[in-house]
């Protein structure tokens, strides 16, 4: 990848019913506002700083280009879209930086 670009893949969420945190049913056919996406770093540019291959990070989808590498589908981001990154390390910090 070149300057800030990331090649991320796409976690898939799991499809279906969710419920709210009153405990209400929404049915997957209700139309979220845009709703944002996590995906796993792939590849990362030589002018990103804060994010790295691995991290996983939070964008929104209608932000992105799409490419696909060997039948597997990839979005390439600039790293200023990414909305967060988590972490799964507890020696640097919370978890989530936004």
């Amino acid at each position: 990848m070149l300057h800030d670009r990331l090649l991320v893949r796409e976690v898939p969420e799991k499809a279906g019913e969710r419920r709210s945190s009153g405990g209400l049913v929404i049915p997957d056919t209700v139309k979220m506002a845009t709703r944002l996406s996590w995906g796993e770093v792939c590849g990362a540019g030589t002018s990103t700083r804060h994010v790295k291959t691995g991290d996983r990070v939070l964008f929104n989808p209608e932000d992105q280009s799409e490419v696909e590498i060997q039948s597997e589908r990839y979005v390439i981001l600039r790293e200023r879209d990414v909305h967060a990154v988590a972490n799964e390390d507890p020696a640097r910090g919370t978890g989530l930086y936004l």
